[in-house]
């Protein structure tokens, strides 16, 4: 377990749906963290603020919006370039077992939900068209009186976000530690080998053979099936499981480089900066910067 990062306990009782926070504030201050409740957070009036999910790092713009479904997913915001004095964050913090045979999420009318905590293991993030579309039912919220129709309005949110497009997942899954359920057994079985040899030479023709494929059909298959090819899939899996040895471990760069897949370490150094917007010595020294001993 990482020391560095802070482990929140919400505010949350058994007997408790969910723990809404509406704020207007000037600043930033909070640690990165973690907890074991979901979490979704909007921020309004927060351009410029550095939102950083996992391995994911952005500046968001005017409004931004994201959910968490995952217990051990690091997540923060910090100020960056934001100048306004009139932040508002209303962060609201559930917990439902989705996954049990016997959820109510399992049945049909809530099935889209599920999706989308499945989803937000690895944190997502709503399009500006999203945000508009359940922004009145976010701004009434916490001045709901009535508790029952407060559940209902939230789940009203939940349901027009999982159905909503454009959604971009933050975290790749290696850094985020997700396991991928919900694909067919032949993506499942091509997954769970790059997983266990993505530090190897992985070809494209292996892995058709692999699954009774030929190479330009598992080539379409593949990229249907993760919106990605094979050479981008398996470099954003290196790349994760580097950062989260960047984040955890004291290993020199070079010796994460190598040990993660990378030929050498100014190409690892060129393709890091590339997808996550610095050096990796950049981000460490940021997530040091940012996290809190308890």
């Amino acid at each position: 377990m990482n020391e560095r990062v802070l482990r929140e306990l919400p505010p949350l009782h058994e007997k408790d749906f969910m723990y809404v926070a509406d704020r207007r504030k000037k600043e930033f201050t909070y640690p990165i963290h973690k907890h074991e409740v979901f979490e979704l957070n909007y921020v309004e009036n927060g351009e410029g603020v550095v939102r950083i999910v996992g391995d994911n790092t952005q500046t968001i713009g005017n409004s931004d919006l994201v959910l968490i479904t995952s217990p051990d997913l690091e997540h923060v915001w910090l100020q960056g370039d934001c100048h306004s004095e009139e932040i508002r964050e209303v962060t609201i913090q559930f917990f439902f077992d989705f996954d049990s045979s016997d959820s109510l999420f399992g049945r049909t009318p809530l099935l889209p939900i599920k999706h989308l905590f499945e989803k937000a293991r690895n944190g997502v993030a709503f399009s500006q068209e999203a945000i508009d579309k359940v922004r009145p039912l976010i701004d009434t919220l916490s001045s709901t009186q009535d508790k029952f129709y407060s559940v209902i309005k939230f789940m009203t949110i939940l349901y027009e976000l999982s159905l909503a497009g454009d959604t971009r997942e933050l975290a790749t899954s290696s850094f985020a530690k997700v396991d991928v359920d919900s694909d067919s057994r032949r993506i499942l079985k091509v997954k769970d080998y790059i997983s266990n040899h993505f530090t190897e030479d992985i070809r494209l023709a292996d892995l058709a053979d692999l699954v009774g494929m030929s190479a330009t059909s598992f080539s379409r298959f593949f990229k249907l099936r993760t919106s990605k090819t094979l050479s981008d899939y398996v470099v954003e899996m290196r790349l994760g499981v580097a950062a989260r040895k960047l984040v955890d471990t004291t290993d020199s760069i070079s010796e994460i480089c190598y040990d993660c897949g990378f030929n050498t370490l100014s190409n690892f150094n060129r393709l890091f900066r590339k997808h996550k917007g610095c050096s990796p010595r950049e981000f460490r020294e940021k997530y040091l910067k940012t996290k809190i001993i308890v």
